[in-house]
Formats: C-alpha cells, structure tokens, sequence
C-alpha cells in the first residue's frame, strides 16, 4: 500500500503563482480546489521555498480551508537555516507553526549531499527528526537528495530507517554522469526504499522543448511536452509520486488531464523519448533548473538563473540578440562580471554546474 497516497501526481509548491514578491493567493486557492477535487492530495514545501512564502501560503489556501484528512503535507529541514542540534527543534516547531499543521506526513533531510550530510550527523539532524517521528510530529522520514550514488548508498547504509528517498529524476539526466539518475535508482532499488521525483521536467526545460523535439511528441496525437517527461518518470516501479512546480491553473489543469488516469509511456512513446533526448543533447544546453538555491548564498546579488537563461538563448538561437536581451533582461541588477568567484553557487547547485566559468563566459560575450 502507497504512503503518498492512490495518485502519483504530486504539487511541488517552490514555483507557486506570484505577484511580485508574494504568492497570488487567489490563483493559488483556484488550483489547490482542483488538484484536491481531482483525487490528488501530496504537496511538497520546504522552509526556504519563495523566502519562506511558500509555507506562509499553504496556511492559507490550503491547510486552514480543508480538513487534515484531506492531504498529505511534505517539509524539510534544510542546510541554511541550522547550525546545531539545539537549532532543530525551534526551527521544526516554526515550519509546523507556519503552515498551519500539527504534523508533517513527510519530513525529509533537505538537498542531502556528501557536505551536507556530514553536517547533518555533526547536529544529529536525522536522530532528531526520528525523536519528533516518535512523538507523533513526523509520520514519515525521508531525505532529497543531489550527489552521487555512492553517497546515497552511505547515507542509506548508515541511516536505513529512511523510508523514502527524493530524486532528481528525468529523462535527459537519466544517464547524465552529473546527476545520476539510473544509478541513484538502483541504490534505493538496493535498499528497498520508495522513490520521489523532482524536477521530472528539469525546471520547465521538458516543456518548453525545440521545435524539432516538440513536434516529435505531437505527432504522435496528443498530450503535452511536459506530459511525456511526467509519466516517463511515473512509469518506474519504486516511483510512488512525481512532483510537478505548477505556476498557473493552466499547468494544474494540463497535468491532471494525463495523470488523473495515469498510463505508463506506450513503447512508440519511449522511442520518442530517446529522439527527443538526442535532439536536446545536440544542443548542449546548461542543464540549470531555475531552483535559484545558487542565488541565496550569492554575495554580489547576481541573478544566476537569468545570466544562464541568456546564455542558452544565444545556442539555441543563433540569431538571439544575445547581448541586447540580456542589459534587458539584468536591468539594474549585479551582471555577471560582479562574480568573486567565492564558489558558494557551486556548493549548492544540484547540478553540479560551473557557475564562475559560466559567469566569465557570460560576461566575455554579452558585456
């Protein structure tokens, strides 16, 4: 029996729809009444999501206007926002606080990499978040997580009370040596542990695909760019739930039209896949997903998610006004140039990107 409930669509709820700096609550309460009126009741927020908006708004869309038993409630505890284990406790009881909660379903060890955890078992994060589980705070322990699988295989080995684990799981990192995403499977096929997806459409990338590849999944009579990469992912067998970042009803809506009476990808559709994932390596665009964990501990301000966004522009369009666009688009912001090459972005990019190198190049060919 499912933990995460009889759907496998889940809200991830980093990319809510916003005004300004605050989450449009209407839209918000328009799309949290069809995701739960459709049968789906997983949702997936973390401390730091929108500067702490996005539990703000789970309060009031979704936590204060239904019943408890009418969905399932992820947090986490990430690395920012503790430095020992005294901190834990006051931190959790805020996380509770602020989305209107008792208990969480899921709390999982946040971004969990071969740094991180080190300083999660120097605070005894994981033997705190099994106290609170025994106190009935917690109902399930989980962790996410962005290395690779040989870090994933100690941490499992070393906490094996984790019941599931968070992946970066799509079908363009699938194979990537970077994220490892077959290999980091395995490991919780391994271990016996229950899969989460995240990023199954890499920040929209899967999305908004070439035309070539676009036109690829049309042909075949239906469904949405974004649609293919959903169910590739939910179509494996430890995955229990695939989160998608919806922004808008439209992209709710679209996703509970495959996933209400979800199917596996056909055998045509996975040849469609592997010509897409070819068609998009041809590229070789920077695989950034827009998480903007690399923009919070940046000194200089820079927006690195917008600089990269440039940067693919110009290969995928050769005759893109690179450096015309990007004074557009950077206003009055820190440019590129303004990097110290301190390398916080690094430390926490789950793509493992090089974020100075890209910094350089953006500033050498748009400044």
């Amino acid at each position: 029996m499912s933990l995460f409930g009889e759907k496998k669509l889940g809200f991830g709820c980093m990319r809510l729809p916003m005004n300004g700096s605050v989450v449009d609550e209407a839209e918000f309460c328009k799309m949290v009444d069809a995701f739960l009126e459709a049968g789906f009741t997983y949702f997936d927020t973390a401390h730091g999501y929108l500067q702490g908006e996005s539990e703000k708004a789970l309060k009031k869309c979704l936590t204060s206007r239904y019943d408890r038993d009418r969905y399932l409630l992820t947090n986490k505890l990430s690395n920012p926002f503790f430095n020992s284990q005294e901190e834990i406790r006051p931190l959790f009881e805020s996380q509770l606080e602020a989305c209107g909660v008792t208990y969480f379903d899921f709390y999982l060890m946040h971004a969990q990499s071969r740094t991180s955890f080190e300083k999660f078992k120097k605070c005894r994060a994981y033997e705190t978040a099994l106290e609170l589980k025994e106190e009935g705070k917690i109902r399930h322990l989980g962790i996410s997580f962005h290395d690779t699988a040989e870090v994933l295989d100690r941490i499992l080995t070393e906490y094996p009370q984790v019941e599931a684990v968070q992946l970066q799981f799509n079908y363009i990192d699938y194979e990537d040596e970077g994220v490892q995403g077959r290999k980091c499977y395995e490991v919780c096929q391994k271990h016996g542990k229950r899969v989460l997806v995240m990023e199954p459409v890499k920040g929209g990338r899967l999305a908004g695909l070439p035309e070539e590849a676009s036109s690829l999944f049309a042909s075949l009579g239906g469904g949405s760019d974004a649609s293919y990469a959903v169910r590739w992912a939910a179509g494996f067998d430890l995955v229990e739930m695939v989160l998608s970042g919806m922004s808008n009803l439209e992209q709710m809506l679209d996703n509970i039209s495959y996933m209400k009476d979800f199917a596996p990808l056909s055998e045509k559709e996975q040849e469609a896949v592997a010509k897409v994932c070819e068609i998009i390596k041809k590229q070789k665009q920077i695989p950034c997903t827009v998480c903007k964990y690399c923009v919070d501990g940046c000194p200089a301000g820079i927006p690195i998610p917008s600089v990269i966004a440039c940067l693919n522009m110009q290969k995928q369009y050769e005759s893109w006004d690179g450096s015309g666009n990007y004074a557009l688009w950077m206003g009055d912001k820190a440019k590129a140039s303004a990097c110290i090459g301190c390398g916080a972005c690094e430390n926490e990019c789950p793509q493992h990107l090089p974020i100075r190198e890209l910094m350089a190049e953006a500033a050498k060919q748009f400044e």
